[in-house]
C-alpha cells in the first residue's frame, strides 16, 4: 500500500530530476513543523520545486517576490476602510496560505523581513493588535541567491534561527539533464500534477512525527553535538538549545520518510548539516561553504555511539 510520503516524492519526481535528497530534506521539514531556506543560483528549480510540493498536498499556495519597497503588509495584510459597510475591513496578505515561497527573501528589508518572524514562529500574524491564526499545515521556502548580494540584506542570525534547514538543490549529471529536456521538450510535467496527499494527512504525519522513538543515548549523541559545537575553535556563537530541539525534530520526521518508527545515527548524519551549518557564527569565516565545512567537523569530532536504536 503507497503511503503519503512515497506518493508525494513520486509525484514531485515527475517535476524534479535527479533531487532525492532535496526532496527528503523538503518532506522532512515539512512533517517537522519548521521551514526551509533554499539557497541556490538562479534556474536550479526552487520555484518549480515548491509548486510542485503545494500541488502534491492539494495545499493553497502563496509566493511573495521580496524587493527592497516591499512593505510588511504586503506580506502579511492590512486593514482598509470599506466606504460601502463603513468600517475596518481586514484584506489577507499572502502570508494566509499553507505553503509560502518568499523568493529572493534577502532583497527586502530588515522590517519586511521580520514580518515573517511571527508567522514562522507562531503561525499566526498580528496586525493592528488583532492576532489571526494562519491554516495549518503553513511552511515557508525562502530562497535567496548567494551569488548576487549586491543591494540584499542579510537575514540575522534571530532570523536565521527559525529556519528548520538551510538546503541547496544539487546541480544535475550530465545524463540527468538530457532527461530534463526530454521531460519538458513537449509538455509541462508541472501543470499536469494531481494532488496525492491532502492537508489532514500532512498534519497526521506531523503528529505521527512526534511519536518516532528516540533512544536516551541517542538523544545524549544529539545533545553532545550542540555542547562541541560551543566549545569548537573558531566557533563564536554555537547551536542553541532551539537548535538542538530542531535537530531532534528532523531526525524523528527523517526516520519517519524512511519507514522506520525510530531514530539512528544514519538519521542525525542525513540531516545534522542542513540544520545545524547556518545556526554557526564563525570567526572571520563568511559563507556557506565554511559553515558547512565546520558543520561536517563538528560530526566528525563526536563519537557516534552503539546501541540496539529501536530498544525501548
Amino acid at each position: 500500500m503507497q503511503t503519503p510520503i512515497t506518493a508525494i516524492k513520486e509525484n514531485i519526481a515527475k517535476v524534479l530530476v535527479g533531487q532525492e535528497t532535496v526532496t527528503d530534506l523538503l518532506l522532512t521539514a515539512l512533517i517537522s513543523g519548521g521551514h526551509v531556506l533554499v539557497e541556490d543560483v538562479p534556474g536550479m528549480g526552487k520555484t518549480v520545486m515548491a509548486r510542485a510540493l503545494s500541488r502534491s498536498i492539494s495545499a493553497k499556495f502563496g509566493r511573495v517576490q521580496f524587493t527592497p519597497d516591499l512593505l510588511p503588509s504586503d506580506v502579511t495584510g492590512l486593514n482598509f476602510f470599506d466606504q460601502q459597510q463603513s468600517e475596518f475591513v481586514f484584506q489577507p496578505g499572502p502570508v494566509f496560505c499553507n505553503i509560502l515561497l518568499a523568493d529572493e527573501i534577502n532583497r527586502a528589508t530588515p522590517r519586511t523581513q521580520s514580518s515573517l518572524l511571527e508567522c514562522m514562529a507562531e503561525g499566526t500574524v498580528t496586525v493592528d493588535g488583532v492576532t489571526r491564526e494562519l491554516p495549518p499545515p503553513f511552511f515557508v521556502i525562502a530562497t535567496q541567491n548567494p551569488v548576487e548580494t549586491l543591494g540584499t540584506y542579510p537575514l540575522p542570525e534571530a532570523q536565521l534561527d527559525r529556519f528548520l534547514m538551510r538546503i541547496s538543490m544539487a546541480p544535475p549529471t550530465p545524463e540527468q539533464e538530457v532527461a530534463i529536456l526530454e521531460r519538458f521538450r513537449a509538455a509541462e510535467p508541472l501543470a499536469e500534477l494531481q494532488p496525492v496527499c491532502t492537508q489532514e494527512e500532512i498534519l497526521a504525519l506531523q503528529r505521527q512525527s512526534r511519536e518516532v522513538f528516540v533512544h536516551k543515548v541517542m538523544m545524549g549523541y544529539i545533545a553532545s553535538l550542540s555542547q562541541a559545537s560551543r566549545a569548537m575553535k573558531g566557533v563564536e556563537l554555537g547551536i542553541s538549545p532551539r537548535g538542538t530541539l530542531a535537530l531532534l525534530r528532523a531526525c524523528q520526521s527523517y526516520a519517519l520518510i524512511q519507514g522506520r518508527d525510530f531514530v539512528t545515527p544514519e538519521d542525525v548524519k542525513a540531516v545534522a548539516v542542513p540544520v545545524i551549518a547556518h545556526r554557526l557564527d564563525l570567526s572571520g569565516v563568511t559563507g556557506t561553504a565554511g559553515q558547512k565545512k565546520a558543520a561536517e567537523d563538528l560530526l566528525n569530532s563526536v563519537t557516534v555511539p552503539t546501541e540496539d536504536w529501536g530498544q525501548r
